[in-house]
């Protein structure tokens, strides 16, 4: 089965990471928060790290916020 599982999703810019702690995901985005180019970084550094397509990552508050809200449907 698959969890969606809400991760609290806290964004830095100029940098380049991403750590997972507890339901608090910490990114550090290389692109500009430009036409949601940004939203497309998270969303392809959340699923490489979960290793699930991208179609599974949906962020679902936080659109022109630094904090997001994310699910993610992670195996269960």
């Amino acid at each position: 089965g698959v969890v969606a599982t809400r991760f609290k999703v806290e964004v830095y810019f100029h940098q380049d990471f991403i750590e997972v702690e507890g339901d608090t995901i910490r990114i550090g985005l290389r692109s500009k928060p430009v036409a949601g180019k940004a939203n497309k970084e998270i969303i392809e550094k959340i699923s490489s790290y979960f290793r699930v397509p991208k179609s599974k990552v949906r962020i679902l508050a936080g659109y022109k916020s630094r904090s997001k809200v994310v699910e993610v449907d992670l195996p269960g």
